[in-house]
């Protein structure tokens, strides 16, 4: 999906996405981002590469400024070092013209998706699970 905010359908998936989706739809333009950069580093379209990165680059910010380290700060410390790790790699990767540094960052951001995938769909579950047992209401026999 492309991310245009004057699309009404983008625009009614944001405004009604969950906390969790909305950081899963953030990865997501990373990893396009990153990879559009890419591509764009490998044809030496240079604007087009500063582009990219950069919105690569405010996506890695917000997915760091968002970390609720209230919840789980040890988490959040990991996270926030893995985001500005791949920050540095866009960085570098950019000024360098290293598509291994640019590679590695997609990878991370790629890692880092499937992981969040992974928790969407664990919390998908257990709340159908709970939603199923507050259904199952036990009949009482009396005699």
């Amino acid at each position: 999906m492309a991310f245009d905010i004057n699309n009404p359908y983008f625009r009614t998936k944001v405004l009604t996405a969950s906390p969790e989706e909305l950081r899963l739809m953030l990865i997501d333009g990373c990893v396009r981002f990153l990879a559009d950069g890419r591509a764009a580093l490998e044809a030496k379209n240079f604007e087009k590469v500063y582009e990219h990165f950069t919105n690569a680059r405010n996506i890695l910010v917000e997915l760091t400024t968002s970390l609720r380290r209230d919840v789980d700060p040890a988490l959040c410390d990991k996270l926030e070092a893995i985001y500005t790790y791949v920050l540095r790699l866009t960085v570098d990767g950019s000024f360098d013209k290293d598509l291994k540094k640019i590679d590695e960052a997609i990878q991370l951001m790629e890692y880092d998706r499937q992981t969040w995938t992974l928790l969407l769909d664990k919390l998908a579950s257990e709340k159908a699970n709970a939603a199923a047992s507050a259904e199952y209401t036990p009949i009482s026999v009396q005699g």
